[in-house]
């Protein structure tokens, strides 16, 4: 049999002997173990208890803080998108008023002007100011005529039997335009067969 003993808290094996020796064995050293002396009731107060329960609130208001910091974190972070959102695409918006300003005084001098050509030219300077605009932007537009069809970039709204242009694009019937090499507008477009 194995003894516990208590003062080294440490579990000595005891050699195998006659069963009735064992158990007086056992016996005495349960009496001598009884009479270590253990800690009275008195000494022990709610410390423990209290120790537990202090460091059990700290760790509740460590939490509680925790949550807060991260809710105001993520609305911060809400509210800053949302702002990034709504005021993101003003610079393009501030920067397409110039051409506006174009469009309103060539509308204006239209009904003046008896000159066409000189109207002409000016659609096409305001048109050109407007592309130039769009390409500083990231916007181009997908080129089209005599290309091979892909799915990614055209859709097909008619096909016309073509022999010698299978699987090209005969015509455009509206641009499509890539925005950073991202398509935001597929062309239609008329493909041979």
């Amino acid at each position: 049999m194995a003894k516990f003993n208590k003062q080294d808290e440490a579990f000595i094996p005891e050699p195998e002997t006659n069963n009735e020796q064992t158990d007086e064995t056992n016996q005495q050293n349960c009496d001598t173990n009884m009479s270590v002396e253990e800690p009275s009731s008195d000494n022990l107060s709610d410390n423990p208890v209290e120790a537990l329960t202090n460091e059990l609130a700290a760790l509740k208001d460590t939490h509680l803080r925790l949550i807060a910091d991260f809710d105001n974190y993520r609305k911060r972070t809400l509210k800053e998108k949302t702002e990034l959102i709504k005021s993101g695409g003003e610079s393009v918006f501030v920067n397409i008023l110039p051409v506006i300003d174009d469009f309103e005084r060539a509308l204006k001098h239209i009904d003046e002007s008896s000159d066409t050509e000189s109207l002409k030219e000016g659609v096409n300077l305001i048109f050109e100011k407007f592309i130039s605009f769009l390409n500083k932007n990231g916007v181009k537009a997908i080129e089209s005529n005599n290309v091979d069809f892909d799915t990614d970039l055209f859709e097909a709204v008619a096909i016309v039997p073509m022999p010698d242009m299978k699987g090209k694009v005969m015509d455009t019937i509206e641009k499509g335009y890539l925005l950073n090499d991202k398509v935001i507008r597929h062309a239609k477009v008329v493909v041979g067969e």
